[in-house]
């Protein structure tokens, strides 16, 4: 019995952003002070961030052009939740079959598939995008659905758990994951520190992933070997995501990187503890660039240089926090490095709402 990864696939919207150009649009578009103003830069640019994505083109508008914002904001509440998920369901299946697409690279039949997991905290409906997938992809009428929603970051983590569960006890079992997050939808116009820190860092992106309860003996497959979680309560306000009636609101405070930092060794001993490992026989790192702090923190306490965890790095700087997906990303990368090279152990780390720590380790087959 196992489970394997045989294929990841990754998408983003067609909109690409300098985080620069997002900030002027920042400062101009809220009507902020001078002093609010330059704070909103310095932060954006301490974010390690070059660019991000998104499925709204109104970030290279100017007011008046706008199709999502409103054109006059001092006149007018920034857009509804309602107006914001049906902004979701029109752009978030597109997006995941994209992903979708570049994952299966036509050496897998979607008749194949037995399950199905979608992944989103970013949007909501029902019947939902599960049930929009398996319409547009053709896929078999009585594939089995779950959908992790509402959980944050690390929700792809508990995706790929899910799928080494159904595998062990299904040996014949396939399973699609597709994780697509459009965070851009709930920028808020209030100009908080939450609201800052979040503005600063999210992006929107799509990743599928392809699990197996049979290894591919002619492919490359990552094996899942083991898995633990932790959750932190003293964390539990300093991460949060609240529906309201203009958007999803976050809260997400300065404290975080100190509390992942105070979690991530007992979480790293509990998985180790599992497979008898130690951080010295980890070949490859594949982190959840939650924040660039964030992987400061965890380097600082595991004890891993930052080239050790160029992968999180380079993700956080060409797309930016894209939640669930973002994992993925950064798993596909270092993967991508290793897939020649067999028996090399991966971890891999994601945070979210919780405070939630989730952990994998996956060896190269």
């Amino acid at each position: 019995m196992g489970a394997f990864i045989t294929a990841i696939g990754t998408a983003n919207p067609a909109n690409r952003y300098a985080q620069k150009d997002l900030a002027q649009f920042m400062c101009e578009h809220l009507a902020l002070s001078q002093p609010e103003q330059k704070k909103l830069q310095v932060l954006y640019r301490a974010t390690g961030i070059n660019h991000r994505y998104s499925v709204l083109d109104d970030y290279k508008k100017k007011p008046g052009s706008f199709t999502f914002y409103p054109n006059q904001p001092e006149n007018e509440f920034f857009p509804s939740t309602q107006k914001r998920m049906l902004t979701y369901r029109e752009k978030a299946l597109p997006l995941a079959i994209s992903a979708v697409t570049e994952c299966l690279g036509g050496k897998h039949q979607l008749s194949e598939f037995t399950h199905l997991i979608t992944v989103s905290c970013t949007g909501m409906y029902a019947p939902g995008l599960d049930v929009d997938l398996v319409k547009a992809l053709n896929l078999s009428a009585d594939i089995r659905r779950n959908s992790l929603n509402f959980m944050g970051c690390y929700a792809a983590m508990n995706a790929i758990g899910i799928s080494k569960e159904i595998c062990n006890n299904q040996p014949e079992a396939k399973v699609l994951i597709v994780s697509v997050e459009l965070c851009s939808l709930h920028l808020q116009k209030e100009f908080t520190e939450d609201n800052l820190l979040a503005h600063s860092l999210f992006a929107d992106g799509a990743a599928a992933v392809v699990i197996s309860g049979e290894e591919n003996a002619s492919h490359p497959s990552l094996e899942i070997v083991s898995s633990a979680s932790q959750l932190l309560m003293n964390g539990k306000n300093d991460m949060a995501w609240q529906i309201g009636d203009f958007g999803f609101q976050m809260a997400l405070t300065a404290y975080v990187p100190k509390i992942i930092e105070g979690g991530i060794q007992q979480l790293a001993t509990k998985l180790f503890h599992k497979t008898n490992l130690k951080i010295a026989d980890i070949d490859a790192f594949a982190i959840h660039p939650g924040g660039k702090k964030i992987l400061e923190a965890i380097e600082n306490e595991l004890g891993i240089s930052k080239e050790q965890n160029c992968a999180a790095y380079e993700t956080l700087k060409n797309y930016g926090n894209m939640s669930s997906p973002t994992v993925l990303f950064v798993l596909k990368k270092v993967w991508s490095e290793l897939k020649t090279q067999p028996n090399k152990k991966i971890l891999s780390f994601a945070f979210g709402p919780g405070l939630t720590l989730e952990s994998l380790l996956f060896k190269t087959t």
